[in-house]
């Protein structure tokens, strides 16, 4: 179920199902170096007209995406090379669901770089919606389910750190 997730995972797709172990974060080693990517100023513009044409209450991050924090949570928060469990939807901004996953647990460091850099918003027991431009989730590449340069909607319930 994470397999739209996962960065650079099409390679370890089979049959729609992730093959355990590819690029798993337990075999190679973390740079805990933060992400310093930005979208790009024309996604930001249309992420923003989304944002402003739906009436959504979020906030800017200044590398381009946006979030809303339903619930903090308590506790530490994760680093890019912690390992999460996450309850999950994704979502096109048509509200057409694309994936969505329970209990599931992976590296921070091997997701898409919106979900680097806005889960470690919230602490473990915390709720964050994600509102990505392409170049913090999928870019140009199409992804099954998922038009190539779409901007993607997460519901994210942040169960666990390590």
């Amino acid at each position: 179920m994470i397999r739209f997730i996962l960065k650079n995972s099409l390679p370890c797709l089979f049959a729609g199902v992730l093959i355990m172990g590819c690029g798993s974060a337990s075999n190679q080693p973390c740079d805990p170096t933060p992400v310093a990517v930005s979208a790009l100023p024309e996604e930001i513009t249309t992420l923003r007209q989304f944002i402003t044409s739906k009436g959504i209450k979020a906030t800017a991050d200044e590398r381009g995406f946006y979030y809303t924090i339903q619930s903090p949570g308590t506790g530490a928060k994760p680093t890019i090379c912690s390992e999460v469990t996450v309850n999950y939807v994704g979502k096109l901004t048509n509200n057409e669901t694309f994936d969505s996953g329970n209990d599931v647990s992976f590296g921070l460091n091997q997701l898409v770089l919106g979900w680097q850099e806005g889960i470690p918003l919230i602490a473990p027991g915390g709720r964050i919606t994600l509102y990505l431009p392409p170049s913090l989730a999928y870019g140009s590449q199409e992804q099954p389910g998922i038009p190539a340069n779409s901007i993607l909607v997460f519901d994210i319930d942040l169960k666990a750190v390590k």
